[in-house]
């Protein structure tokens, strides 16, 4: 199993977005995922089809970590019964009851609440956690419960610096707190074709962060809210656009899979 928190300095690049194509893709690919749903806005949760119920949200399991029994209190995926292949798809549900978590000055008892939560679970081969756009609470908690760290970055000047920024973040975090945590990758998302100004960062970003940007890069796409609102799968959406974009965190997918064995393989040698 490998826990992936999936991160961003800046809101509004589609990290979200990326973290559910990634589910979409491991649904496809028959990969027992969990999705954690840190964000407080829960975007995540309403978009892999999920009403809350009678079982506990993420932010009341954080509250008692060891009583938590996450196998009790995930919901499934409505993707799962929407045209998958009989995959398995679970989510601990977002509130917005864990931004009492997302500031700045948790302890490091507090940083391993996650970890507790998700300790012993077996269930899952992938666990994608959908962090809020900031290094607060929320997102040291999450790095310091995973195995890698996914960043998402649209090729802009701001988005970009941000990227940098999270990087030194990460090797900081990881001398303090986490010397397992390793950098899994930055995808570029909402990535224009036409744009001069893309090319131009996405050159810039090879230049500076070099195998660290994943292929394949993912494209804007215009319908990609009416999927999320509709809280369908990318893999079962009619129409050419949303089959590529399929294609293409299918590859994303492989790719991030294939760095982790090559990491595994880097650390027996």
């Amino acid at each position: 199993m490998q826990v992936v928190s999936i991160s961003s300095l800046k809101g509004g690049v589609g990290k979200t977005s990326v973290t559910t194509g990634l589910a979409s893709a491991a649904l496809a690919a028959g990969i027992p995922t969990l999705v954690v749903d840190l964000d407080p806005h829960a975007d995540a949760t309403t978009a892999l089809g999920v009403q809350r119920g009678e079982q506990l949200d993420i932010g009341r399991m954080l509250k008692s970590p060891r009583k938590a029994k996450l196998p009790e209190n995930v919901a499934s995926s409505s993707w799962v019964s929407n045209g998958s292949s009989g995959g398995k798809l679970d989510v601990a549900v977002g509130s917005a009851f864990t931004g009492i978590y997302d500031r700045p000055d948790l302890g490091r008892r507090d940083l391993r609440r996650l970890s507790a939560v998700l300790a012993g679970t077996t269930n899952y081969e992938l666990i994608l956690v959908d962090c809020p756009p900031s290094l607060n609470g929320l997102t040291r908690m999450a790095w310091s419960a995973s195995d890698r760290v996914v960043l998402v970055a649209e090729p802009g000047l701001f988005s970009v610096a941000g990227t940098e920024r999270t990087m030194r973040a990460i090797q900081l975090f990881r001398q303090e707190f986490a010397p397992h945590l390793a950098p899994a990758g930055i995808v570029a998302n909402r990535v224009r074709t036409g744009s001069a100004e893309h090319t131009f960062r996405l050159s810039e970003m090879e230049s500076m962060f070099g195998e660290l940007l994943l292929t394949p890069h993912i494209p804007e796409q215009a319908n990609w809210q009416q999927i999320q609102g509709a809280a369908h799968s990318v893999h079962h959406w009619p129409g050419d656009s949303a089959k590529n974009s399929a294609k293409l965190f299918d590859a994303l997918l492989q790719s991030l899979l294939q760095g982790q064995t090559s990491s595994r393989a880097r650390q027996q040698r």
